[in-house]
């Protein structure tokens, strides 16, 4: 299991995170995702390294930004 945070901008409501939870949740190996609007962050967990590229696409895709992995 792999589990990597990401920095997202552009959430600040309950749409977004069950916007997120979704679209990355339907990706293949993603286990959980977890969303904090307050921090600004996205927590993937997946069965394998979850691919960046892959992932910034489908979150440019709902409208929302993502900014790289956190520390």
């Amino acid at each position: 299991m792999s589990t990597t945070t990401y920095a997202v901008s552009g959430m600040s409501c309950a749409h977004c995170k069950a916007t997120l939870t979704k679209v990355i949740g339907e990706l293949d190996g993603v286990t959980g995702v977890d969303v904090d609007l307050a921090a600004g962050q996205v927590t993937v967990t997946s069965t394998t390294e979850p691919d960046d590229a892959l992932l910034g696409e489908v979150v440019d895709d709902a409208g929302y930004e993502l900014t790289g992995r956190t520390a």
